[in-house]
């Protein structure tokens, strides 16, 4: 059976290289329902410069710009020692898992320890925002849609 790993960053091409982005894409629509391979090390890293975010930053997995999958947009998500992720709200539910280091997640003015092996589930439309620990925090999340721009974030007041 034949693997595929994604190619980054093809929502953001022009020219010649969104006529191949354009390409893919459809190329996606014909594959959907095959098998997608994607190695997390081989993701461009994403996030960090918004402060409206906070620090976090991320690699997408899997989303439909970037990979023929569908109805799950997966990646990880990335936080340096006290790094953030600001309150916010978004209609779809989403899940945490614990990968590496340790955090708080706040859901809805109650703190949540996340680490290694922990999952937590956070209901649609609840304001959630994550802190690291002091050796950082890597957790792997997930919407149930096709692609992470579905995504409305609405950040919470200062």
């Amino acid at each position: 059976m034949e693997q595929r790993d994604n190619q980054p960053g093809l929502n953001a091409l022009t020219g010649a290289e969104g006529d191949q982005a354009q390409a893919f894409a459809a190329m996606a629509m014909m594959l959907a329902g095959s098998p997608v391979l994607v190695d997390v090390a081989n993701q461009i890293l994403e996030g960090g410069t918004d402060p409206a975010f906070g620090t976090v930053r991320w690699r997408t997995l899997f989303c439909a710009d970037r990979t023929p999958t569908s109805q799950l947009v997966l990646g990880v998500a990335e936080f340096e020692a006290g790094g953030t992720l600001l309150p916010h709200r978004h209609a779809p539910s989403e899940f945490y898992f614990g990968l590496t280091g340790s955090g708080v997640v706040t859901i809805e003015g109650v703190a949540h320890k996340i680490a290694p092996g922990i999952a937590l589930y956070i209901p649609g439309d609840v304001e959630h925002g994550v802190v690291a620990g002091e050796e950082g925090l890597q957790f792997l999340y997930g919407f149930p849609r096709d692609r992470f721009g579905e995504v409305e974030y609405r950040f919470s007041a200062a």
